[in-house]
């Protein structure tokens, strides 16, 4: 009884929530009552949506959805089942085959969410007695699955090639090494030098694996990602993506060899014992991958949007670190502080969303902005002009 007594302590105690919500700064469940598109309705307030991950305008988009319904037409609602037993449909196959092409592998495996891709694929490749090597900024998906792989975790700094260089020499030269980076880091915006990740990989017989749930889409030829940008394509042998961000729905994959997929597909635990993903997630995904390759010019207008929205907020005395892609970070600097931004710049009309540590430095907490194709230069201007009343307001700039 004592040890459930614990338990119900560490619950009971959690007061947080409770704390922030008297203070009138809890920023997080916000209530959306309409599509993720540019303008969003929460409060039954029009508000530009500064938040979302739909950097190419496409959850919305007729054609996905229509692609949606008709799945469910042609299949019912769900696959009744994993992937690894009855739950395969001819429309994972296509997806997966498209999908290998776009970043230029031969193959691909569909999973139900880029969190159960990252899990199972981390922990099906790394065994006990192997190494793990990642960047102190990896996304959490990736932490986990390297805790569930047994293998043992090593870390090196954030984008520090000299001391993953180091690291990886100092490991043994016999022992399995997958090292896996973020291809655009979600919170910053800035992306992992591959190129010279990619040498080193080489010279130490390491393989790489890179999460580009922020690079498809944004970067490389017709947003096939952060490898394709940098043309080491065939260098990093697993490019993992998702589908929650510029393909519109709910899902992820890797692409790689054949070997290894088959491998993946017949070790993740987070495949075998997972519903399949369902058919009009699959069907939606598929129709946004197909509208990215026929309409670069979304884009470019996602990359005029950046420049426009950046740009303005450098004038205004904001820095935006490292950021090189839609993601840019408005620095805040204290928790607090970061909530009552948050919170001022919904009543002024904006949503933006906060990000505070562990998923930064403690005291580097700061509010989270992200670019659409679909923002017009009078949205973005817009909210340029709320970012800089918030911020004199609250004393930041």
């Amino acid at each position: 009884m004592a040890e459930q007594s614990g338990l119900m302590n560490k619950i009971s105690s959690f007061n947080t929530v409770d704390e922030l919500k008297a203070a009138g700064i809890y920023p997080y469940f916000r209530e959306i009552s309409s599509a993720q598109d540019p303008v969003i309705t929460i409060g039954g307030r029009q508000v530009v949506m500064m938040g979302s991950n739909s950097y190419l305008g496409l959850t919305n988009h007729p054609e996905v959805k229509k692609a949606a319904i008709r799945a469910i037409e042609k299949y019912g609602t769900g696959c009744a089942g994993s992937r690894f037993l009855n739950g395969t449909l001819d429309i994972h196959r296509e997806l997966e085959e498209e999908l290998a092409a776009l970043v230029g592998k031969e193959g691909a495996i569909v999973f139900s969410t880029g969190y159960q891709t990252n899990v199972g694929t981390i922990s099906s490749l790394v065994r006990k007695g192997e190494y793990a090597v990642t960047d102190k900024m990896d996304h959490a998906s990736i932490v986990d699955g390297c805790h569930m792989s047994l293998g043992k975790i090593v870390r090196f700094e954030h984008n520090d090639v000299i001391a993953l260089e180091n690291l990886i020499n100092r490991l043994p030269s016999d022992k399995g090494k997958l090292v896996i980076v973020d291809g655009v880091f979600s919170m910053e915006g800035d992306i992992a030098p591959l190129p010279d990740i990619a040498r080193i990989c080489k010279a130490s017989n390491s393989v790489l694996m890179v999460d580009d749930a922020h690079g498809i889409g944004v970067l490389g030829k017709n947003g096939a990602g952060t490898a394709d940008h940098f043309g080491v394509t065939g260098d990093v042998h697993v490019i993992m993506g998702t589908f929650s961000k510029s393909l519109a729905t709910v899902g992820g994959f890797i692409a790689s060899d054949r070997a290894t997929t088959e491998y993946v597909k017949h070790t993740a635990r987070s495949m075998m014992f997972s519903a399949a993903i369902s058919p009009p997630n699959a069907a939606a995904a598929l129709a946004a991958v197909r509208i990215m390759k026929r309409e670069p010019d979304r884009l470019a207008s996602l990359w005029d949007n950046t420049r426009r929205f950046r740009n303005g907020l450098k004038e205004l005395g904001f820095h935006t670190g490292l950021s090189e892609t839609p993601i840019l970070p408005v620095r805040i600097g204290d928790t607090v502080r970061t909530f009552q931004a948050t919170i001022l710049l919904q009543e002024e009309g904006v949503f933006v969303n906060p990000v505070i540590a562990p998923a930064v430095p403690e005291g580097d907490a700061l509010i989270r902005c992200s670019l659409m194709a679909t923002h017009t230069f009078a949205q973005i201007d817009l909210v340029l002009g709320k970012i800089e009343k918030v911020g004199r307001r609250l004393g930041v700039i």
